[in-house]
């Protein structure tokens, strides 16, 4: 199946939808073994060392020093990953709510961390983009 490519489209259809848990940011040296005993949501690595997300109870757990606590809301709409300006549309929302956002494209979706205590609002901007975005 090919992701969407119509901004329209995804904006009205994006569903966001907030799960459960709270999410960090934590990171590793290059080769620290302690990456393999673990099961982040997403590991990136960059040159000066792996960026893992993971549930901050198993950060917590393993000792792991950490960075923002968020949310995670997934749009639920299948984006293609050329789709141009979805998640700028989005971004710039949350911004001007005055929301940071983290955000990962994933193969079917994006998905969005936001700070834990704002996910509330985050998810009622997002719902009021969708709805704004269908019209009348």
């Amino acid at each position: 199946m090919t992701g969407e490519r119509d901004l329209d489209t995804l904006l009205r259809a994006m569903s966001p939808e907030l799960q459960d848990g709270v999410f960090v940011f934590c990171t590793l040296d290059p080769g620290d073994r302690m990456a393999a005993m673990l099961s982040p949501l997403m590991r990136f690595r960059e040159r000066e060392g792996d960026t893992l997300i993971l549930r901050r109870d198993d950060a917590e757990r393993a000792g792991l020093a950490y960075r923002f606590a968020s949310r995670l809301i997934t749009l639920s709409v299948h984006s293609a990953l050329d789709a141009v300006g979805f998640l700028a549309a989005v971004t710039t929302a949350l911004a001007a709510a005055g929301i940071s956002v983290n955000a990962v494209s994933a193969f079917h979706h994006d998905h969005l961390f936001v700070p834990d205590a704002q996910a509330g609002q985050a998810m009622r901007v997002l719902q009021e983009m969708s709805r704004s975005a269908a019209g009348p």
